[in-house]
């Protein structure tokens, strides 16, 4: 047996998205955010993967929204590459989750909670050991939480998890080894072949029981994503390289500096610069393939914050008419 790896986030909305694996989401979230408590009952995936769905390289937002039984709303996300500003994109998603609920700004108290489960293939929170880490609104001081849990997330971070197949005990500890490490398998083993919906779910990522378009779907997509992952490898290593030679440049130069800290301090400045159009221009290229040489014209002439606003603000949009309108509220001279 050869099976595709979850971490992609095509496998990962097949396998757990689809309308046939609501039994395997059921189980998934009661593991993550319940403890492996059999709370979820039923619930309806709002934004369902169908079979024979095409997704080309540009539909780089494929997340899972579900309505659980109590009205809840949880949306489900495999992120592979840490981003600028991810922390505040996760965010976000989950406030959005929360408002599209309503229809009017009235109908507030028909609200229901969301819960927000991000799963990432790299260490968010760097000096905390634990896998999985859930925030809710709590008293800055007392460390009482707030008395509605309306809002909550939940991170699930692979690269922290290190047990084997023999030390698996807890359903979360089976969910996020299947995640991390299913593409390494070469059959199901007794241990996860146990829980009938990760079966299930292997035999959903099992190859040959997808079609050759799908495969060359998900192949494309891995190399897109690690070519990502490369990227942005890339460019801390050279913001690093970068901050040692201002470093030793300083150290030489200390006597003397003034005029070279102002030069260093503006390349600085047109480093990050030069940094967050290379990445605004990335993500749109992969939302809108062909932009016009006018509008890269423009994104090129904004200044950091505002590249920064729109790295989170293009995840909303749906046509480039929406990145037009964006841009004439940033320059308002432009026709």
């Amino acid at each position: 047996m050869s099976f595709i790896s979850p971490k992609i986030d095509y496998a990962f909305k097949k396998i757990f998205g689809s309308e046939e694996s609501k039994e395997i989401l059921i189980s998934f979230l009661n593991a993550i955010i319940y403890d492996g408590k059999k709370t979820i009952k039923s619930l309806r995936i709002i934004n369902p993967f169908k079979p024979g769905q095409v997704i080309s390289l540009k539909d780089t937002y494929l997340d899972i929204k579900a309505v659980l039984f109590d009205g809840s709303v949880v949306v489900i996300e495999m992120q592979v590459a840490s981003m600028t500003a991810f922390s505040k994109r996760v965010m976000y998603d989950l406030i959005k989750g929360y408002g599209n609920q309503l229809k009017t700004e009235d109908d507030y108290p028909l609200l229901r909670p969301t819960i927000g489960v991000t799963i990432t293939d790299f260490i968010f929170f760097k000096d905390k050991e634990d896998v999985i880490n859930p925030f809710v609104f709590k008293h800055q001081k007392e460390n009482w939480e707030y008395p509605d849990t309306e809002l909550r997330l939940i991170f699930v971070e692979l690269p922290k998890f290190k047990k084997s197949l023999a030390e698996l005990k807890t359903l979360a500890d089976k969910w996020i080894f299947f995640i991390k490490e299913a593409a390494r398998l070469d059959d199901i083993p007794e241990s996860l072949g146990v829980v009938t919906e990760i079966e299930l779910a292997l035999n959903i990522a099992n190859k040959i029981n997808m079609a050759p378009e799908e495969l060359e779907i998900v192949e494309r997509r891995a190399i897109a994503l690690q070519d990502e992952r490369g990227r942005i490898a890339y460019a801390e290593q050279e913001a690093e390289a970068r901050g040692e030679a201002r470093g030793e440049a300083r150290g030489e130069a200390r006597g003397e500096a003034r005029g070279e800290a102002r030069g260093e301090a503006k390349g600085e400045i047109q480093g990050r610069l030069s940094e967050a159009i290379a990445f605004v221009m990335r993500l749109l290229r992969k939302r809108f393939k062909d932009l016009p040489t006018a509008i890269n014209n423009q994104i090129e002439d904004l200044p950091v914050e505002d590249l920064e606003s729109l790295g989170e603000d293009l995840l909303d949009f749906n046509s480039l008419e929406d990145l037009e309108i964006w841009l004439s509220a940033r320059i308002p001279n432009q026709k």
